[in-house]
């Protein structure tokens, strides 16, 4: 009625790898939110740059 070759309770627990797999999840979470907080940083310096050509121009331009 019920499987022979299921795993015991005991080597469930003893058993790392989904812990492992969580952890790198957990890196690789912080890592993509330091390139968005990165890029958001750059965006809001190229914004800066750009609107000031344009008024540059918008002045040259008459």
């Amino acid at each position: 009625m019920f499987p022979t070759n299921r795993p015991s309770l005991g080597r469930i627990l003893k058993d790392r790898r989904g812990a492992t797999a969580i952890e790198y999840g957990l890196i690789l979470a912080l890592v993509v939110l330091a390139i968005m907080a990165s890029v958001a940083g750059v965006a809001d310096a190229t914004i800066g740059m750009w609107d000031g050509v344009r008024g540059a121009v918008s002045r040259v331009m008459g």
